[in-house]
């Protein structure tokens, strides 16, 4: 059976609600196993506590390199930071030196969702700046695509998140805006095609 990660770093909690709508949307594939993980956390307690970070979920297990050996796909929740991906996410990969000398995530199916404190404060680029470090592990990247969400994506009467990239979320500067219904089914449609995607590959 196919296995897919998803795998997701949130400080405040809005990635965290999108890689929710992403595993829903996984699992309404059947014969694909699905598991969420979260990456490891880097600021020490003292200074997230002066962010008012909420606690991590005690119930995500934190992902290692290691771990991600094992799935055929892997979905990636980064948040942005200036547009790039945030230092948690930027020190997994840093770690993952042993896999890309042994081509251990080559051939393996990749997509990215994401989140701005704004509207254009850089979704795309965040994504587009990861596919880079994608290509030298040699993952197979799959985009959202708008076959599946152009009503959604181009949707112009709110405020939303996602690019044909992938989906996203905005969190306005504080914080203060939760995902929207219309994000969370973009989140949801993305985990659902991507896992269509993987599943065609294994019934080639």
């Amino acid at each position: 059976m196919p296995k897919v990660a998803v795998v997701y770093y949130s400080m405040y909690g809005h990635v965290a609600k999108m890689s929710d709508a992403v595993v829903e949307g996984l699992k309404k594939n059947e014969g694909l196993e699905v598991t969420l993980f979260q990456i490891k956390e880097t600021l020490p307690q003292e200074v997230l506590d002066k962010m008012y970070a909420p606690p991590k979920r005690e119930n995500v297990p934190v992902v290692t390199p290691k771990d991600l050996e094992a799935f055929d796909g892997v979905l990636m929740g980064i948040p942005t930071r200036y547009g790039n991906m945030p230092a948690q996410w930027k020190t997994f990969i840093d770690a993952t030196g042993q896999q890309w000398k042994a081509g251990a995530y080559h051939g393996k199916y990749v997509g990215i969702y994401t989140s701005t404190a704004t509207q254009h404060g850089g979704q795309e680029t965040t994504i587009m700046s990861t596919i880079p470090v994608l290509a030298a592990l040699g993952m197979i990247y799959v985009p959202l695509g708008y076959a599946n969400c152009y009503p959604e994506l181009g949707n112009v009467t709110e405020v939303v998140g996602g690019s044909p990239y992938g989906a996203g979320t905005i969190t306005n500067g504080d914080g203060s805006r939760q995902p929207s219904e219309l994000e969370l089914k973009i989140a949801s449609v993305q985990g659902e095609q991507f896992g269509k995607t993987v599943l065609k590959a294994f019934r080639a």
